[in-house]
């Protein structure tokens, strides 16, 4: 029987707390532009950009590769500026049984710590971790950071 496992990465940003989880709660449409070389683009397939329910599907590279995320917006706690992601389908899920992303920005300082816990099951003991998500969320972080501050 396979087991939920937890890996979480946390990246600090020069951002204010609120700014950068508006940006990822309201502004995903935008995500393309504020990090074009690793989000090549995101479509609204459900809903609209920001509620519970709503449905986007990514385009995105990762490790050189083009590849898909069908994911849906669990919940959204604006209080702890929390968001919590179900990964719906995709090339993604080639190796998971289930994978729930979770986005939590805490301030620090003038700026914030970004977390991202990624909750997920292995089809196999074969399946690899997520590790190459931790490098990629890194990245986007920082890109997302550098054109909120210039913008």
């Amino acid at each position: 029987m396979a087991q939920v496992r937890r890996m979480d990465c946390y990246v600090e940003a020069k951002s204010s707390a609120d700014k950068f989880f508006d940006a990822y709660k309201t502004k995903p449409h935008l995500m393309p532009r504020m990090s074009n070389q690793l989000i090549t683009d995101v479509k609204l397939l459900q809903g609209d950009w920001d509620s519970v329910g709503s449905v986007r599907l990514w385009h995105y590279t990762l490790q050189g590769k083009s590849v898909t995320m069908k994911e849906m917006i669990e919940k959204i706690d604006d209080t702890n500026r929390t968001i919590v992601y179900k990964v719906l389908g995709g090339d993604c899920m080639e190796f998971y049984n289930s994978w729930n992303p979770i986005l939590n920005v805490t301030q620090m300082g003038d700026g914030c710590l970004v977390k991202c816990t990624m909750e997920f099951e292995k089809k196999n003991d074969d399946a690899p971790d997520l590790a190459m998500y931790t490098d990629f969320f890194t990245i986007l972080v920082k890109n997302v950071d550098a054109f909120l501050l210039k913008n």
